[in-house]
């Protein structure tokens, strides 16, 4: 539960380093963040903000969200259209992430749009 910028200035050099310090390959980078594509996102985020809160009182996540300078889950969540969810995604790649996990909290319509998009993710 955090965002790029975190994982690309201290989750993954941290456990690179530690994986080397061991004498292991680098591991893999797991995300997991809400996701929902949408012409509103606005009120996704703020759909996020409900659904997810617990996230931003548990301390190792509310660490992350703090690292990452976000007020809570809404500000990590992965609202937008097609495209832009598409960008969000493709830079926590950039960012280090191997494999991401979409939590889709999509209503209605927005449920098929968001799964078809995580659907052509796939690699």
């Amino acid at each position: 539960m955090t965002g790029p910028a975190t994982i690309r200035d201290y989750i993954v050099p941290a456990i690179t380093e530690a994986a080397s310090n061991a004498g292991r390959p680098s591991p893999r980078v797991v995300c997991m963040l809400p996701v929902c594509v949408t012409d509103d996102p606005a009120a996704a985020r703020a759909g996020a903000a409900k659904i997810f809160a617990i996230y931003g009182q548990l301390p190792s996540y509310r660490a992350m969200l703090d690292r990452e300078g976000a007020a809570g889950p809404a500000d990590v969540a992965i609202a937008g259209d097609e495209d832009t969810v598409t960008a969000q995604i493709m830079a926590l790649a950039e960012a280090g992430v191997t494999d991401f996990v979409g939590l889709e909290f999509a209503r209605g319509d927005d449920r098929a749009r968001t799964r078809n998009v995580l659907k052509s993710l796939i690699r």
